[in-house]
């Protein structure tokens, strides 16, 4: 299941934040991503000295923690449906550097009302807090507008 759902992620390469699935099922998922040395962004963020801009650090909670979760949860529903993130709220706590290597764990606060609600966090290698919060989403028709 695990690979069925990252083969469903609408992200191109250039803005997918997934590396790996490690555990999922209806109350939550955990899942890793390292952060390429070459993305584009380091290179003006900042000079000298780059880190992972905060909106690229919830992007990566909301894909794993919300998302991927999403997913599993409409696993047995209509496939032209998707989850869009609608709120946030993120304490940023450390930095993460090019190439270092994240742990997003998500745990479902509810879904109900077409809406999915998480509490994540992500963690470096060395199991340190990086940041935490809730993220939200919304079910949207892919099609019909």
């Amino acid at each position: 299941m695990k690979k069925e759902i990252l083969a469903k992620l609408p992200y191109g390469k250039s803005f997918l934040f997934v590396d790996e699935l490690l555990k999922v099922d209806e109350n939550g998922v955990t899942g890793i991503y390292t952060y390429p040395e070459n993305l584009a962004f380091y290179d003006g963020h900042f000079k000298d000295r780059p880190v992972t801009p905060a909106v690229i650090l919830t992007e990566t909670m909301a894909q794993i923690g919300l998302v991927c979760l999403g997913i599993y949860l409409l696993k047995d529903i209509d496939q032209n449906i998707s989850i869009a993130m609608t709120s946030n709220v993120i304490d940023f706590l450390k930095p993460v550097y090019p190439g270092e290597q994240v742990t997003v764990t998500s745990e479902k606060v509810y879904f109900r009302f077409n809406k999915l609600s998480c509490k994540v966090k992500m963690e470096n290698e060395a199991g340190e807090m990086v940041c935490k919060g809730n993220i939200s989403g919304m079910l949207i028709s892919k099609g019909n507008g």
